[in-house]
């Protein structure tokens, strides 16, 4: 007996307002992390600017608006 998979990624055209959200140094990090697995997941809008929230499995990691990277970021994750 096989079980269905349902797979949950969203399209590049369905992340596309996410990535315009993005400045340019934001871009290139989650460039540099795409190459790594992670996926552009959503952004959140913080009052010191955009955050991006990449994934990959059940890792994530944060971009800030100076384009740093924190593959293990202090965060909580609502499903």
């Amino acid at each position: 007996m096989q079980t269905a998979v349902i797979e949950r990624r969203q399209s590049t055209r369905e992340l596309q307002p996410f990535w315009d959200e993005l400045n340019l140094a934001q871009k290139f990090s989650a460039a540099e992390l795409q190459r790594f697995g992670y996926e552009l997941s959503f952004v959140r809008h913080a009052t010191s600017g955009n955050l991006a929230f990449l994934r990959s499995g059940d890792r994530f990691a944060v971009i800030n608006q100076e384009g740093e990277i924190d593959t293990a970021p202090d965060i909580a994750i609502r499903h």
